[in-house]
């Protein structure tokens, strides 16, 4: 059977080998998966392989430690399409080395250690439509290099060491990368490429984005202009339409408005990690309906109520969150260094609705308790909310107002804690040693007011008495002032302007040297308000207006002193020495009492001693006197009882008329040295 397979060998591979080809057509040390692509990895050789055949239209020559190239090493190929020689030690490519690959579409030249691009080191290669030259070491490129490659559709350049370019007048062109090069200043006049589709801009040291450059792009797609010195969002963005992905990501550029987003709304892929975000606006899922892929990884987020429908909203949508592991809570402490997207609407400490019942409209309304943030950048605009829109249904979206935070002078540097930190409305501030503290509202406690009470925040307009809003009474008054607190009375402000929707308060303290006005904004349903984290024995100017109006637009103040914190502590430590006093004096009593009781004792026995001395007759029994008439009285039988004493008869004494007498004490009063021996267990 051998003998007859034999002959029959070199026609049965003649017909395996697809097209008829011949294994003996394949390079040495390379695979021929087809007559038409020819891949030799990790030969080890510094030249070209020889015997590529003519028909090949791909070679894949990356990682063979190729280090130079020549004319003659093409020659015959004019049929080779893709040419891959990346990974390889090339560090110069002669001129136009390329030149008998006249079919060539598709040539990769990235990591390798190429240095300069020539003026021909791509002449004859007209038909090139991707050229790939990312990841090496290119210093300069001549003006010129690129004419001629009037088809090339992408060109990656990287990874390089680049700190000018030559202008690309490519018409053709529909990618370029240019990232991790030295290019802060690109203009129109670099890139003249009116097709181009995706521009990656990221690492190059931008500290703007040219309005004339993205302008010119009219068919841009795609941005990545990630990783650049952007302190703000490029204005030219709020007028670009079109993009499709877009990454800001490492940009000191701060939050993000709504303004800002709003004509993006055809994106599909957004990465704004890394950009210092606390939060995201409200509108968020609004403003991005096409959404299927977002980056917000390495944000310090605040996991409050005003970010809960996040983790709702990406599973609603079937949106998929890049770096998930990386997207974690920073703020509060309690969900600090949770996973985003897993933490569930609980999570997220949203007040409970609270119904205050008004007599003048005589209906039962239900608000949300509010919620007083500070942003983290004097930065940051104030936007609307989709929580103030009255029609919203929705209560997945349903987020309590955010009253304005506290702001200061313009001139004047602004020292805010991270905004978000307290839970259910309380106001985050930073004291003289830079902690920070909440000021909680009513109903809350707790070191970031997460603990509730249950009260509503203040009491019915209808149980207040009559008395309290009169003519002549003022729009605001105050009371009860400790020496860090004051409470505002708003009600008769709130009655005579029932059109408002909320109340902003300004106070600045009077009496310190620090002037600056402190603002915060309140529901019209809050008819008293505490000012707490004010200074002791200071008057405080306080205005109100209503929320939304013009600055100035009927205000009304009043002033209000703080109480002095030298009598508050002296109060408290005579209510401490009372407490002492009362406890004290009980105690002193029964220790005199015990010092009377044993000095009595102590007279008794001495006189039974000196009596029995003297031969009377004392009738005493020591153990008795002691148990029944004293330690029984002062315990009400409480005391254990003594041990019945073992007696023991003392020896006859002769007296001078020799008869013999026994002592009068022997069975009842014991010598001295035997006292110590028979006590009581409880001394």
């Amino acid at each position: 059977m051998k003998v007859f397979l034999t002959p029959l060998m070199p026609f049965l591979l003649f017909l395996i080998l697809p097209d008829g080809t011949l294994s003996s057509d394949c390079p040495r040390d390379c695979s021929c998966s087809t007559p038409e692509s020819i891949l030799c990895f990790q030969r080890r050789s510094s030249t070209i392989p020889q015997g590529v055949p003519p028909a090949t239209k791909s070679l894949y020559l990356f990682a063979n430690g190729i280090e130079g190239l020549s004319t003659e090493d093409f020659d015959g190929l004019q049929n080779l399409e893709m040419l891959d020689l990346s990974q390889n030690k090339l560090t110069e490519l002669p001129d136009r080395v390329f030149e008998p690959l006249t079919s060539l579409r598709n040539l990769d030249l990235s990591s390798n250690q190429i240095t300069h691009i020539s003026e021909q080191c791509f002449q004859g290669m007209a038909l090139l439509e991707r050229l790939y030259l990312y990841s090496n070491h290119i210093e300069t490129i001549h003006p010129a290099a690129f004419k001629g490659l009037e088809h090339l559709l992408e060109l990656k350049l990287q990874g390089n060491q680049l700190t000018s370019l030559p202008t690309l007048s490519m018409p053709q062109l529909l990618l370029l990368d240019l990232r991790f090069n030295v290019l802060p200043t690109l203009g129109p006049s670099d890139l003249q490429t009116p097709n181009l589709e995706s521009l990656k801009l990221g690492g190059v040291g931008l500290t703007s984005l040219n309005k004339e450059l993205i302008g010119s792009l009219m068919n841009l797609h795609e941005l990545d202009i990630s990783e650049n010195q952007l302190e703000s969002f490029p204005p030219v963005l709020k007028e670009t339409q079109g993009l499709i992905h877009l990454s800001l990501a490492g940009n000191p550029m701060g939050p993000l408005t709504v303004q800002d987003l709003q004509n993006l709304g055809e994106l599909q892929e957004l990465d704004i990690s890394s950009l210092s975000l606390q939060g995201l606006p409200e509108e968020f899922p609004q403003l991005f309906p096409h959404l299927r892929k977002l980056t917000v990884a390495e944000n310090p987020f605040n996991c409050l109520c005003n970010i809960a429908w996040f983790p709702r909203w990406l599973r609603a949508q079937s949106i998929t969150l890049e770096r998930t592991e990386e997207t974690r809570c920073h703020f509060p402490p309690i969900n600090a260094g949770k996973v985003l997207e897993r933490l569930e609407h609980r999570d997220f400490g949203c007040p409970t609705t609270t119904t205050v019942t008004t007599s003048t409209v005589k209906t039962t309304t239900t608000l949300p308790v509010p919620v007083t943030t500070l942003p983290s950048t004097t930065r940051a605009i104030a936007v609307p909310r989709a929580s103030d829109n009255p029609t919203d249904k929705d209560d997945d979206y349903l987020l309590p107002p955010v009253p304005a935070s506290p702001s200061m002078g313009p001139d004047e540097e602004q020292h805010l804690c991270p905004s978000h930190t307290c839970l259910h409305g309380g106001t985050c501030r930073l004291d003289q040693h830079g902690q920070v503290e909440c000021t909680c509202p009513h109903g809350t406690s707790g070191m970031y007011c997460e603990v509730q009470n249950h009260h509503p925040p203040s009491p019915p307009e209808a149980e207040i008495p009559m008395a309290t809003v009169t003519a002549d009474a003022p729009d605001i008054s105050s009371r009860q002032a400790t020496s860090t607190s004051i409470l505002l009375d708003l009600h008769r402000y709130i009655e005579l302007r029932p059109y408002i929707r909320g109340i902003r308060l300004t106070y600045r303290n009077l009496s310190g040297p620090d002037r600056r006005p402190i603002q915060l904004s309140l529901p019209a349903s809050y008819p008293e308000y505490r000012l707490r984290g004010l200074k002791p024995n200071s008057t405080y100017t306080v205005c109100a207006s209503p929320l939304g109006a013009p600055s100035g637009t009927d205000t009304v103040c009043t002033e209000a002193r703080t109480a002095d914190e030298k009598n508050v502590s002296v109060t408290g430590a005579q209510i401490e020495d009372k407490r002492l006093t009362t406890m004290l004096v009980p105690a002193i009593a029964i220790l005199l009492l015990l010092v009377v009781i044993a000095t009595a004792v102590g007279v008794v026995c001495y006189l039974r001693r000196k009596r029995a001395k003297g031969h009377l007759d004392l009738e005493c029994e020591p153990s008795q006197l002691e148990l029944d008439g004293v330690k029984t009285g002062l315990d009400n039988g409480a005391l254990p009882q003594k041990q019945p004493q073992l007696m023991i008869s003392e020896p006859a004494v002769q007296n001078g008329n020799l008869e013999y007498e026994v002592l009068l004490l022997q069975d009842h009063c014991t010598s001295n040295k035997n006292v110590s021996s028979h006590k009581p267990s409880y001394f």
